[in-house]
């Protein structure tokens, strides 16, 4: 495997910057994904592409 196909990153919750429990490859790509945060405890609709995390919803 290639360093880039290695790489994997932790998603950290858009609102307070907390690692939540899900890990991104470079090719993963999600869309209306609920993403819940044990730190803050909210549950929001995000999409994902290369690493970039963006909230489609609260």
């Amino acid at each position: 495997m290639k360093d880039e196909e290695k790489r994997a990153e932790w998603v950290l919750c858009p609102l307070c910057r907390g690692k939540t429990r899900l890990k991104l490859l470079p090719q993963t790509v999600l869309k209306n994904f609920p993403l819940f945060c044990p730190k803050c405890r909210r549950e929001m609709l995000i999409s994902a592409e290369q690493f970039a995390v963006s909230i489609v919803r609260e």
